[in-house]
C-alpha cells in the first residue's frame, strides 16, 4: 500500500512539472519576440547615427554603454527581469534619438543663417559697380591688351551708357611709369604680380588697376591669385573707387576662404562699405570676419579691425 501511494505521489508530481514546462513556452515565446523587436530597432538607430554622424565615435553621440558616467545604463545584472532590460534599452534608444534630433536642429539653424548673411554681403548694387570701364591715365597699349572684367555680383544685368574715353596721361606720368621696372625672373605670372604691386607701391593706381587685372585673369591659378585679387581692390579703394573695389574683395572671399588674402579682404570689403557709408554691410562683413579668422583679428590684423569696429555701430 504504501508503495502505491509513493507511485502515486511521484505521478502527481511529474504531471505537476511538465504543466509548469508548458505555461512557460508561451511566455518565453513572447520574450524572444520582444528581443527580437527590440534589436531591430537598436539596429536601425545605429544605422541612423552612422548617417547623421559619419564614422561616429564619442566625439558625437553618448555610447549605449558608458559606466564612466554615474547614472548611465549598464549591462542588465543577471537578478534583473527581461521587461526591466527592455525598459531600460527603450529609455536609452529615446535618450539618443532626442540628442540626434536637437542636433541636426541646431545644424540646421547654423546653416541658414549662413546663407543669410552670405547673400546679404552679395546683394551689390550692380547698377553701380561698373568693371568694364577703361581705366582713365593709363598709357595706351603699355601693358597688353586690356583683360576680361570680372563678373558680376548679380545675375542681373544692366545696360550702361558708353564710357568716355580714356584722356591721354600727362608725359612726365608716362615716363614715371616707365621707370618703374618689370621683373624677369623666369615666373612669368609672379613677375606680373610683382610689376602691379610696384605700380601699386609708387601710388599710379589706375596703372596698377590695368596691370594686376591682367594678371588675375591672365594666371587664375597662380600661386599668388589671392594676393593678385585682393591688391586689385587695393587699388581701386586707395584709388578712391570702392564700388569697385568691393567687388574683387568679395570675389577674393568667395573664390576661396582658405587663400592667403581672403581674410584680409573680407576686412577691405568693410573698410569699402564703411567709405559707401552702407553700415549694414560693413557691421555684415565685420561679423563674419571675426567669426571666420578670430586668429587674424587677435592677431596681424588687429589694429585694422579695432579701427573699422570703432568707425562705425553695429547691433
Amino acid at each position: 500500500m504504501a508503495r502505491h501511494h509513493l507511485t502515486i505521489r511521484r505521478f502527481a508530481m511529474g504531471l505537476a512539472l511538465a504543466s509548469t514546462c508548458i505555461v512557460s513556452v508561451p511566455a518565453l515565446a513572447q520574450a524572444q519576440d520582444q528581443e527580437a523587436r527590440l534589436r531591430k530597432i537598436e539596429g536601425e538607430l545605429r544605422a541612423v547615427q552612422r548617417a547623421v554622424f559619419p564614422g561616429g565615435d564619442g566625439r558625437f553621440f553618448t555610447p549605449e554603454v558608458d559606466a564612466s558616467r554615474p547614472g548611465t545604463p549598464t549591462t542588465t545584472p543577471p537578478t534583473t527581469s527581461a521587461v526591466s532590460d527592455i525598459l531600460v534599452r527603450l529609455d536609452s534608444i529615446e535618450a539618443q534619438l532626442a540628442r540626434i534630433t536637437a542636433i541636426e536642429e541646431e545644424n540646421a539653424n547654423t546653416i541658414a543663417d549662413l546663407k543669410a548673411r552670405l547673400a546679404a554681403l552679395e546683394v551689390v548694387d550692380t547698377d553701380a559697380i561698373n568693371p568694364q570701364v577703361p581705366v582713365a591715365g593709363a598709357p595706351a597699349g603699355s601693358y597688353g591688351p586690356t583683360p576680361t572684367p570680372a563678373p558680376a555680383l548679380s545675375s542681373t544685368t544692366t545696360t550702361r551708357p558708353a564710357a568716355t574715353p580714356a584722356v591721354a596721361p600727362a608725359p612726365e606720368r608716362v615716363a614715371a611709369v616707365a621707370a618703374i621696372a618689370k621683373p624677369d625672373t623666369g615666373d612669368v605670372g609672379g613677375d606680373e604680380y610683382t610689376y602691379g604691386y610696384r605700380l601699386w607701391e609708387a601710388k599710379f593706381y589706375p596703372e596698377a588697376q590695368q596691370q594686376l587685372r591682367k594678371f588675375v585673369d591672365a594666371y587664375p591659378r597662380h600661386a599668388q591669385i589671392s594676393f593678385g585679387r585682393n591688391l586689385l581692390g587695393r587699388a581701386f579703394l586707395d584709388g578712391g573707387q570702392p564700388r569697385e573695389a568691393a567687388t574683387w574683395f568679395l570675389q577674393n572671399y568667395q573664390a576661396d576662404k582658405n587663400g592667403a588674402r581672403a581674410g584680409d579682404s573680407l576686412l577691405y570689403l568693410a573698410e569699402a562699405m564703411i567709405a559707401l557709408k552702407d553700415n549694414n554691410r560693413a557691421c555684415i562683413a565685420l561679423a563674419e570676419f571675426s567669426e571666420t579668422y578670430p586668429a587674424l583679428a587677435a592677431g596681424r590684423l588687429k589694429s585694422q579691425y579695432e579701427r573699422n569696429r570703432a568707425a562705425i555701430t553695429c547691433n
